[in-house]
């Protein structure tokens, strides 16, 4: 899904800022991208998982490209096996803890540099507000991530919350939207007026309709 939003923003133009931790997945994400990848693609190896590691990163972009515009992220993963009152200490951390915690850090370290247009894009599942049967740790954390943005809001952020149903991409094909539809929407998002809000994305219909929602904006 990442591949889809980067390829959006680099075809509006944007320079577009990637963090990997390791130079190998860097080289992989830029074959991923293939011609998109163009001199404004920057894949900077570095670790953003720690309210002192975001903060260095978001420092070293704001210097080297002279600020921050819009913030897209599409942090986390799956977890699933256990009922809650089955999880250990290890899975807390992993599922919860430390997902949470990587979303924090680089929310308060791009935050208050974003420009003033910028929006700062969270991108969330269903499992936020749909509770999932052996996957309670996901469904906790995403329902924590979308407050989170709506607090923003609160504070008079501009914040976007893409609520996402499954997405085709090179390694699933179950999806009824597609990883390019979702950078559409995130970029449609980002450059249109308003100051923020939920945008739901979980099939085709609601992607046609955000997107005709969206265009009224600008």
């Amino acid at each position: 899904m990442g591949e889809g939003i980067v390829r959006a923003f680099l075809n509006a133009g944007a320079d577009v800022v990637v963090p990997t931790r390791t130079p190998q997945r860097a080289d992989e994400f830029r074959q991923v991208l293939g011609s998109a990848a163009t001199d404004r693609l920057h894949l900077v190896v570095h670790d953003y998982t720690t309210f002192a590691g975001a903060e260095g990163l978001a420092a070293e972009m704001e210097r080297r490209l002279g600020g921050i515009d819009d913030v897209v992220a599409p942090i986390g993963g799956w977890w699933a096996g256990k009922k809650l009152w089955e999880i250990d200490e290890a899975d807390w951390q992993t599922a919860f803890v430390g997902l949470a915690t990587t979303h924090m850090a680089v929310m308060r370290a791009t935050v208050p540099r974003l420009s003033a247009l910028g929006a700062y894009t969270l991108i969330v599942g269903t499992s936020a507000f749909t509770p999932i049967p052996g996957s309670g740790l996901v469904s906790m954390e995403q329902a924590a991530l979308s407050m989170m943005t709506e607090v923003l809001r609160a504070e008079q952020k501009r914040a976007f919350t893409l609520v996402l149903g499954p997405v085709r991409t090179r390694v699933a094909d179950s999806g009824d939207v597609t990883a390019d539809q979702v950078g559409e929407i995130a970029v449609a998002a980002t450059t249109g007026g308003g100051g923020g809000g939920e945008i739901r994305v979980r099939d085709r219909t609601e992607f046609e309709a955000a997107m005709g929602g969206l265009s009224l904006r600008r």
